[in-house]
């Protein structure tokens, strides 16, 4: 005898959890089970993320789905506490800086009245500007930086235990074993298999899994274009403290760099072969990073490895933007994948707007639509030029 249950969510990370708790959060009365395979997240790309939250994205409905998330981030705490204990998340907001040099400042300046029109109080700064931020940054190729000081940097850890916890409060079924394939039967969802041989039965499957999220759903033969790709996170320690806490910073170069606690984090997107790889190596900070930030902030010419870690990017080969919403060709079958690095900070928008398409056949707070799979075939891309 199958298992029965009225709502199934593939993965338990930052955005299964957000969908789990909104749903039930918004008064969904059915049960809801989410399985998750890596119980203690061990390889989840949520806590391997680098847990900025930013504003500054060059498309509409990035921005209005990252103002939701900021908002619902600063008060997180209280919203996902249980009982007495807050959800306490570090959320940090130094603020968020894009550097720029001459080819890309024209370009700023154009992704800064955007941002404003949605009431993002993003900013162009000058070279005198950018040194009372970071006074110790080297300026002399700059022409400015598009800055954004209600942003800025969480643990992502702790948000995705969060929301799971809240979502367990309010009634959802987390079971630690891996879905092996989608049952589907004439253009409907009917369930999933287990690895393990059992089978649960329902209605609707909601497909979270992250980077595992295209195998999936390839072998419901529901080809998705998301790749995983790894990406890696250096901390190390300056043998020159800084005089400001950071702003999650992006070089021209596209390295990024924002404190961590005392030590600093960095990375960068680097071209790599799609594939499952969590190794990390010492050589990609020293050949690939290093060079970059030594010049940046001479603070960083002397610089102590101490540790480092990869995780999964879900890549999106088409646009580089989160696939959101049912799937045109099978029933029952929702998706929220392919996020590119932005999940994190899309998560609570994306929670929201599945909880009101599924309970309501359509979007009320955000109109995610822009996100649909059918923008592929329509050819409808939603090209993000601010991917870090």
């Amino acid at each position: 005898m199958a298992n029965k249950t009225d709502i199934i969510i593939v993965g338990g990370g930052v955005i299964g959890s957000s969908v789990a708790y909104n749903l039930l959060n918004d008064g969904y009365t059915g049960e809801i089970t989410v399985f998750e395979k890596d119980k203690v997240y061990e390889y989840a790309s949520t806590p391997r993320s680098a847990g900025g939250i930013r504003q500054l994205f060059t498309t509409g409905i990035n921005v209005q789905i990252s103002r939701y998330g900021l908002k619902k981030y600063t008060t997180f705490p209280e919203d996902m506490a249980i009982g007495n204990e807050k959800a306490e998340i570090d959320f940090k907001q130094p603020g968020y800086l894009f550097l720029a040099k001459n080819e890309n400042i024209d370009q700023l300046e154009k992704q800064m009245e955007l941002q404003q029109s949605y009431g993002v109080p993003s900013e162009l700064l000058s070279k005198e500007e950018l040194l009372s931020i970071i006074p110790e940054l080297n300026t002399k190729d700059l022409q400015g930086g598009l800055y954004c000081g209600e942003d800025g940097y969480l643990d992502p850890y702790s948000v995705m235990q969060g929301y799971a916890r809240k979502a367990k409060e309010l009634g959802a079924n987390y079971i630690y074993e891996e879905v092996r394939s989608i049952k589907t039967e004439g253009g409907k969802v009917t369930g999933v298999h287990l690895k393990h041989g059992e089978t649960y039965e329902s209605p609707i499957v909601i497909n979270c899994a992250g980077p595992w999220a295209p195998a999936l759903s390839e072998q419901a033969g529901l080809p998705l274009p998301v790749v995983p790709l790894k990406r890696q996170v250096i901390q190390f320690d300056a043998a020159e403290p800084l005089e400001n806490l950071l702003p999650l910073t992006v070089d021209p170069t596209g390295v990024y760099f924002r404190h961590e606690g005392t030590s600093i984090i960095t990375g960068y997107g680097e071209k790599v072969k799609p594939g499952i790889d969590f190794r990390w190596h010492r050589s990609f900070f020293e050949e690939q990073l290093w060079p970059v930030l030594a010049q940046r902030v001479p603070n960083f010419e002397k610089a102590k490895i101490t540790g480092g870690w990869a995780g999964m990017y879900s890549h999106n080969t088409k646009d580089q933007n989160a696939i959101i919403g049912s799937h045109p060709k099978m029933n029952g079958y929702f998706m929220a994948v392919g996020f590119s690095g932005h999940g994190m900070q899309q998560a609570p928008a994306v929670g929201k707007g599945l909880s009101e398409l599924i309970r309501k056949g359509s979007y009320e707070t955000l109109d995610l639509s822009p996100l649909r799979f059918e923008r592929f075939a329509e050819k409808e891309l939603v090209i993000e030029g601010a991917v870090v």
